[in-house]
């Protein structure tokens, strides 16, 4: 082969990396909730109430629940993230995979989510791009105003990026230019795209319809199966497996075979 081809693994992070939202193993109970639902619950009812978008509701409430919220402490938040089993060494088996089979493996996230909590994780290095929701910060770190939200639907902006290789949010001109598909940094058929429920259906969609792998991953969660379940059974996800990522676990064989098949490809293509 002339030269590696690109895989992207995007992946959204709230229970489908972590097993439940960020902000939900420290932050809500350092606002003084006992159970994190009530702020959901406050937070569906502030958006109602001013036909607010869900995740902006959430932004304003974690900032005015603490009015010296900072970047800082946002950061600081990433180290009570826990990971699903595997997830910690997931990366480097899959890089080293990739590279023994001829395929430039690389991981981003697209959540809705902040983005200052993914960076203080563990596994934030392994990312080429963190798309999430951010915060204006002042010169002291105080947090103003939404910079970024990522909702549902706009999720699907981020995979345009990758596709193009224009990874930088404000450059929207080169976005939106047409380019040749011998141009594209990564086609969107050599992407997979894995998420945990209907949210990311819009996402799954994209992926899919153009040629790409998506996979819904469920938790210990017995609802939370059955919606992973139901999204295979509508074929808007081509697998459901459990959240996994251990050595020889289904979703890492999915992964591999995938670039095994990438390779296959990119070797026949070698003969026309």
């Amino acid at each position: 082969m002339k030269k590696n081809v690109k895989l992207a693994l995007v992946y959204d992070f709230d229970k489908t990396l972590s097993p439940k939202d960020m902000q939900e193993f420290h932050y809500i109970k350092s606002l003084g909730y006992n159970n994190p639902v009530d702020f959901w619950i406050e937070c569906d009812a502030l958006a109602k109430k001013h036909n607010c978008d869900g995740i902006l509701a959430y932004m304003y409430l974690m900032a005015k629940k603490n009015p010296d919220l900072t970047k800082q402490q946002l950061l600081d938040e990433g180290k009570y993230i826990k990971l699903y089993k595997g997830v910690d060494t997931w990366f480097s088996r899959i890089n080293e995979y990739g590279k023994k089979h001829h395929i430039d493996v690389e991981h981003y996230i697209i959540s809705s989510g902040l983005t200052d909590i993914i960076r203080g994780t563990s596994i934030a290095k392994e990312f080429k791009k963190i798309y999430a929701c951010t915060y204006v910060y002042d010169k002291d770190g105080k947090a103003l105003w939404p910079a970024r939200v990522v909702n549902y639907t706009m999720k699907t902006q981020y995979l345009f990026r990758i596709n193009k290789g224009v990874l930088v949010e404000t450059n929207d001109e080169d976005l939106n230019k047409s380019t040749p598909e011998s141009q594209k940094s990564i086609p969107l058929e050599n992407m997979v795209y894995f998420g945990d429920g209907s949210t990311d259906v819009p996402s799954m969609k994209v992926v899919q319809q153009n040629g790409g792998t998506t996979i819904a991953v469920f938790g210990d969660n017995n609802s939370k199966k059955q919606k992973a379940v139901t999204l295979f059974n509508e074929k808007r996800a081509n697998f459901a497996v459990k959240a996994d990522y251990r050595k020889d676990s289904k979703i890492e064989k999915i992964v591999m075979g995938i670039i095994d098949s990438l390779e296959a490809k990119s070797k026949l293509e070698e003969y026309k």
